[in-house]
C-alpha cells in the first residue's frame, strides 16, 4: 500500500484515488456486518448504501430506497488498488 507521501505524487488527484492514512485506520476499525450491508440500485445515483432490515420467505426488506440488491464490501476495501481483493465485484 502506498503511504500518503507516496500519494502525494498525484496531487489534487490522490484524494480520489486512495484514502489517506487516517481515513483507513479509521475504515478498519468502524463496525461492519457483512451480513446486512448491501448496495441497492438506484435509478439516479446508481448504487446507494442499505442495511438489511429483514428477510422471510425470499423477501427482503431494505432500510433505503427499493431496488435490486448486492452484498457490499468492508469500507476497508474504499478506493483499494487490486480489485482482485475484494469479496464482492459487481
Amino acid at each position: 500500500m502506498s503511504s500518503d507521501a507516496e500519494m502525494a505524487i498525484f496531487g489534487e488527484a490522490a484524494a480520489y484515488l486512495r484514502k489517506s492514512e487516517k481515513e483507513r485506520i479509521e475504515a478498519q476499525n468502524k463496525p461492519f456486518d457483512a451480513k446486512i450491508s448491501v448496495f441497492v440500485v438506484h435509478p439516479k445515483e446508481s448504487f446507494v448504501k442499505g442495511t438489511i432490515q429483514s428477510k422471510d420467505s425470499g423477501k427482503v426488506t431494505v432500510k433505503t430506497e427499493s431496488g435490486e440488491i448486492f452484498p457490499m464490501n468492508p469500507p476497508k476495501y474504499d478506493k483499494i488498488e487490486d480489485m482482485a481483493m475484494m469479496t464482492h465485484l459487481h
